[in-house]
């Protein structure tokens, strides 16, 4: 299914950052989660956008991870919640939208942002990092609960993208799941991870993660 109009969605911020240690990060003890907004044009490459670290290389440095995106939206909603302003980047995101209802976005959805495409492949899953790093108690059942996860991307085609971008939806495959419900499916909804499992093209990670849904 193929749309080529541009929606009102756009890029708030574009937000990269470098690895660094960290006592709290984890077993490696390093972490780039910290992303920063920067100005200008920023390259697309093939595993994320120039500028840009990942530490923890063996769980997030998968081509199917490569670009992090969260809606500002999802920022104001978690404010009142949390008792504190949340800036763009806080959640370790490369992209901070505008307009971008990301968790019914499908996975297999294609955007063209700026000279880039990229694809919709996952949502995020909250680990102890980013618990730490946001220091706030019970943050993974919170962030799991509220199922407000951004989505990720793999990058389809090279580019460059900047602040004040809009979003163009190409395509969103008909018999595709959501990212709440590719969220769901994770945490076991069985039904969810097989209709998952028959999309082509779907991440070789979800496999993995079918074996110990399905058993």
């Amino acid at each position: 299914m193929s749309f080529g109009y541009l929606l009102p969605m756009r890029i708030l911020s574009v937000n990269v950052g470098m690895a660094r240690d960290a006592e709290w990060a984890g077993d490696l003890e390093r972490t780039a989660i910290d992303k920063r907004p920067v100005e200008g044009r920023v390259a697309v490459r093939e595993n994320g956008l120039a500028g840009d670290e990942r530490a923890d290389v063996a769980n997030h440095g998968h081509p199917d991870q490569a670009v992090y995106a969260y809606a500002r939206e999802d920022y104001d909603w978690w404010e009142p919640q949390m008792g504190r302003s949340l800036r763009d980047g806080q959640f370790g995101e490369n992209l901070t939208t505008a307009g971008a209802d990301l968790t019914n976005t499908l996975l297999g959805e294609k955007w063209r942002v700026g000279t880039a495409l990229l694809e919709v492949t996952a949502p995020r899953v909250p680990c102890v990092v980013f618990r730490n790093w946001l220091d706030e108690r019970g943050w993974v059942k919170r962030f799991t609960e509220a199922g407000r996860t951004g989505a990720y991307f793999r990058v389809v085609e090279q580019g460059d993208l900047g602040a004040g971008d809009g979003v163009e939806v190409l395509e969103r495959p008909s018999a595709s799941v959501t990212i709440g419900e590719a969220f769901r499916a994770y945490h076991g909804d069985r039904d969810l991870m097989r209709r998952l499992l028959a999309l082509p093209g779907h991440s070789d990670k979800w496999d993995r993660v079918a074996r110990r849904v399905l058993g």
